[in-house]
């Protein structure tokens, strides 16, 4: 398939009403916990097109499921009865953070799962050892090699039930202990978990499926262990962080947008820093809507990331853009992941003022205007960003490495269209060969 870019003409106010996907960090967790359903076809609805989700299914046919996702209806279809190998592909594996879902299951279906070499990938040994500690707590062998692979076996073929504590409320944590959980021998007592209602959701999810999980939405997790999980249907939640995106680029363009089929509560933090920006925000069911007038600058502000119900990390490069065109001075301080600024270099070069000070705080100085530029995608989350700048921008910019936003966003370029934005995607251009 040919690369793609999206070419962005700026400095339109986006208008119109617009449907937002279901939960990418949610539907994840549900097509890996999947695995261990042995007679049935677990069947979710309403899952977008995202490389995410391509990547989770490549992953189960290479573990022997049998995988349908009909684009047109938006449901998957999983029948894991003939799953047999429990070695993750690593070209799969070191490309996919999610593939780190699938270690509680493989253990609990085969009795073992091997990962591949780190690879520098962002599934190393190192990144999600507490994974590892919580399989060990729960009965599991865990053996590390020289060439990087990492061999977890489940001896007498359950976890059992024990007392689980995360030093920090990772959701992928949470979700992976909790599944283990669910099928131990006996009781466990989950401590720290993740309160973020994606986890919730699954959790609602295994429920569902005859599950025993207490607790839910708290940061103590009572897990009462059964023997097996049933197939079930289930329409996953809306996504939160594709709805925070969305706002942002109402308010970012100074335009009037009504975002359905949402969970306005999930947002609070969200909607209160925009309405600080100057955002007329309101909300009624299911809807958000946000809008801010053309000629009216934004406000700085102040963020600071933590886990939910805190400001949410996966948004705060959002803010950091139109913090780019605020009527003074923001401070950003991002307290989740190390790496969360990866956007200031191209936010530069469409002219921002920003600065990273010594004690990790990103100061932003809002400018005027934002000028356009070439400029690429280095992860979702930072791709959103340089979408939103380049929406505000008068002139045309050109993203490249899409498939980064194409990983957690829908068709972005259709769904910004229907609000009237001039955004298109277009064959990538080749590179000139030299002539000699």
């Amino acid at each position: 398939m040919n690369e793609t870019v999206l070419r962005v003409r700026g400095g339109s106010a986006l208008q119109g009403h617009i449907q937002v996907q279901r939960a990418k960090n949610a539907i994840l967790a549900m097509i890996a916990a999947s695995i261990v359903v042995e007679d049935g076809e677990t069947v979710l609805r309403e899952v977008p097109e995202i490389e995410d989700v391509e990547r989770a299914c490549e992953l189960l046919r290479a573990v022997g499921a049998r995988v349908h996702h009909d684009r047109l209806s938006k449901t998957l279809h999983i029948d894991a009865s003939e799953i047999s190998n429990g070695l993750l592909p690593a070209d799969i594996a070191s490309s996919f953070r999610g593939s780190v879902l699938f270690l509680a299951p493989l253990q609990i279906r085969l009795g073992y799962v091997e990962l591949p070499g780190s690879g520098g990938c962002d599934i190393g040994t190192r990144k999600i050892d507490f994974h590892h500690r919580g399989f060990a707590r729960l009965g599991a062998h865990v053996q590390y090699f020289e060439d990087g692979r990492t061999v977890i076996d489940l001896e007498g073929g359950r976890f059992r039930g024990t007392l689980l504590y995360l030093d920090y409320p990772s959701h992928t944590g949470t979700e992976n202990l909790m599944l283990a959980a669910v099928l131990a021998e006996g009781q466990t007592i989950l401590e720290n978990a993740s309160v973020e209602p994606e986890v919730m959701d699954f959790g609602n999810f295994l429920n569902a499926m005859g599950a025993e999980i207490r607790g839910l939405g708290t940061s103590t997790l009572i897990i009462n262990g059964v023997s097996r999980l049933n197939a079930i249907s289930y329409t996953p939640m809306p996504d939160r962080l594709v709805t925070g995106t969305m706002m942002a680029a109402a308010a970012i363009t100074g335009g009037d947008v009504t975002i359905h089929n949402v969970e306005p509560s999930h947002l609070r933090i969200v909607i209160a820093k925009l309405e600080q920006m100057g955002a007329e925000i309101t909300t009624s069911g299911q809807s958000i809507r946000v809008c801010r007038p053309h000629y009216q600058r934004l406000n700085p502000i102040n963020i600071q990331t933590h886990p939910y119900p805190g400001f949410p990390t996966d948004l705060q490069p959002c803010m950091a853009a139109l913090s780019c065109l605020a009527d003074g001075t923001s401070y950003i301080r991002e307290r989740v992941f190390d790496n969360r600024y990866d956007y200031v270099d191209d936010l530069l070069e469409m002219g921002a003022d920003i600065l990273i000070s010594q004690n990790d705080v990103c100061i932003v100085k809002g400018v005027d205007r934002l000028r356009p530029a070439k400029i690429s995608a280095d992860n979702i989350r930072s791709g959103a960003t340089v979408l939103l700048a380049a929406l505000a921008a008068d002139g045309e910019s050109i993203i490249e490495n899409v498939y980064q936003i194409d990983r957690g966003y829908e068709k972005i370029d259709e769904l910004l269209s229907q609000l009237g934005a001039d955004i298109t995607r277009v064959a990538a251009q080749p590179i000139p060969q030299p002539v000699w």
